[in-house]
């Protein structure tokens, strides 16, 4: 549970010395197949992936993080 509603899930993929980010382990799906990954969708939900847990095999590295963004205040205050 994040504090700040303008912080949010970020998932990192690191494959074959490229980085990717995606707001969800299903978006990766979207851009990747299993074979490419050497894990399916469902074992990688099933995995548990968390910042304290990342995912890693022969092929890649994928981790969950928490993007931090401002809270969006552009424009308050302003005439």
């Amino acid at each position: 549970q994040y504090t700040n509603m303008a912080d949010r899930k970020v998932i990192h993929l690191h494959i074959d010395g490229e980085d990717y980010y995606f707001g969800s382990v299903s978006a990766i799906y979207s851009m990747f197949t299993k074979e490419q990954l050497g894990i399916s969708h469902g074992s990688l939900r099933n995995y548990g992936l968390s910042s304290a847990k990342p995912y890693t095999n022969e092929k890649l590295t994928i981790k969950e993080g928490t993007l931090i963004a401002s809270k969006g205040d552009r424009g308050k205050g302003r005439m």
